[in-house]
């Protein structure tokens, strides 16, 4: 790697966005530099942030007494970037996992929530009982699931979709009671349209591999996801502060050996015509070079500022659809609640005709999120199948939400705090083809030398994959020769 010119002067990296994604990058940067200084071959690290904090929509804020999160409030642990993150930043002592009282989940059927089948992963389950005792299907369902180990491989090689995977593979009262509303919630998508093998691979090899969804989960041990790692901290975890925390020691990292810039938003990124350097505008007038740019933030941003440096590359990033949601997150006393609130959260079928995806009573999950006595609930709306809801301010939003919560779960009064927060065009939807346009941003980025494309767009939407985007953006501009 060439890392200063002739006459000395270090090789300037510049990372354009703060969230998890450009923070993984900064910080993969900032730790290769200290081991090239010693080789005299030095590096200067920039981090450029629109906004007027760092960690995107990773945001944990103290409202009296609750623990709020903005954002994501937990990650997977089978994908180890994010565990292994807070780790190499000292956190391991905080990690978390959910609270074990409250496993398992709820699924709305005909209005009255009803407990998702034990071991039911997005797809399926390797416990046929369960499925048989539960009151969620009909019995012709019951009996189509149960055929699901003969139904056999599909031979055409043709991308496969979500909905059709499942329809085919275990009926269509799998998909539209239980399957829907599992993926729905985390894509906030449709999945008619939502690719199979861009979204969840391992189900393609599954039944590549064993013919069944129900003999796959069953010689993986059950969901398929357990770990030496995530068997430590369970499925999920999260931090005893909140991943604010993440952003918060992440920056502590950084603050010596990177410069910072906050409410910095990049205007436009060019190559410079004598030699390597990119030239980059800002907003505010000022400019500045860089001989390596990482790109991490929403792919609407990145075709916008990759438009300079190669149009095929804009348009690609660009054809990307995206999608906005709102989460409404409320704080209550458990006396207004009826409802014991005996799982993680509620998922909600499309075919309820409700006006909320889900909720998440984030307080069960995870300790720490509310005081004795009261619960903290996160309530998610918009999403492809429910766009009109973000036309609703606020006051209109947060009526509607206390008007749902009152009908499915019986919560009564007033909350105690309430906050409305949107994401706006931030859930880009792997949609049929998605994995082929990815390989051509790929193979268009890299024609642009010592440039690197990182963020939720690539192959994964949670935490560790983003930080595994930002650290392999970061591998790539040092390759740069």
């Amino acid at each position: 790697m060439t890392s200063h010119d002739p006459g000395g002067r270090p090789r300037r990296c510049l990372v354009v966005g703060g969230g998890a994604s450009g923070l993984a990058a900064a910080l993969s940067l900032c730790d290769a530099a200290e081991g090239l200084r010693e080789s005299g071959r030095p590096i200067e690290v920039e981090l450029l942030e629109a906004s007027q904090r760092l960690g995107g929509a990773i945001e944990t804020v103290r409202v009296g007494d609750y623990l709020v999160e903005r954002g994501p409030d937990m990650f997977i642990t089978d994908k180890a970037a994010a565990t292994d993150l807070c780790c190499s930043l000292g956190l391991e002592s905080q990690l978390i996992a959910t609270d074990p009282q409250f496993r398992g989940s709820l699924v709305l059927r005909n209005g009255r929530p009803l407990p998702v089948p034990e071991g039911f992963g997005l797809l399926g389950t390797p416990r046929i009982r369960a499925v048989m005792g539960s009151s969620i299907f009909s019995w012709s369902g019951k009996l189509r699931m149960a055929m699901e180990p003969c139904v056999g491989r599909r031979s055409e090689q043709e991308e496969e979709s979500v909905a059709a995977f499942v329809r085919r593979r275990m009926g269509r009262e799998a998909l539209e009671r239980l399957v829907q509303p599992l993926v729905g919630g985390i894509y906030t998508g449709d999945p008619e349209r939502l690719s199979l093998e861009a979204t969840l691979p391992r189900f393609v090899e599954m039944e590549r591999e064993h013919g069944s969804l129900w003999r796959g989960l069953r010689s993986s041990g059950g969901a398929g996801h357990e770990s030496t790692r995530g068997a430590r901290y369970g499925l999920f975890a999260s931090l005893e502060g909140g991943l604010g925390e993440l952003v918060c020691r992440a920056a502590d990292s950084l603050e010596s050996r990177c410069r910072i810039r906050l409410n910095t938003r990049v205007k436009s990124i060019e190559r410079i015509s004598a030699g390597e350097e990119f030239g980059v505008e800002l907003e505010s007038g000022e400019s500045t070079r860089a001989d390596a740019v990482v790109l991490a933030v929403p792919c609407q941003v990145a075709a916008g500022l990759s438009a300079g440096l190669s149009s095929g590359l804009a348009t690609q990033l660009g054809g990307i659809e995206t999608a906005s949601s709102v989460v409404v997150i409320s704080g209550h006393r458990l006396d207004q609640v009826d409802h014991a609130l005996d799982a993680y959260g509620l998922v909600v079928p499309r075919i309820e005709d409700r006006r909320v995806l889900a909720v998440s009573f984030a307080s069960r999950k995870l300790a720490g999120r509310a005081a004795e006595g009261r619960v903290l609930l996160r309530t998610f709306l918009g999403g492809v199948l429910q766009p009109e809801l973000l036309d609703c301010d606020d006051q209109e939003l947060g009526a509607l939400v206390g008007e749902e919560l009152e009908s499915l779960l019986g919560v009564r009064g007033e909350p105690e705090m309430l906050e409305v927060v949107r994401h706006q065009e931030l859930m880009p939807q792997y949609t049929l083809g998605h994995l082929q346009r990815i390989a051509e941003i790929e193979r268009l980025s890299r024609e642009v030398s010592g440039l690197a494309l990182a963020g939720n767009f690539f192959r994964g939407v949670g935490l560790p994959d983003c930080i595994s985007s930002g650290q392999a953006a970061a591998e790539r501009v040092l390759e740069v020769g």
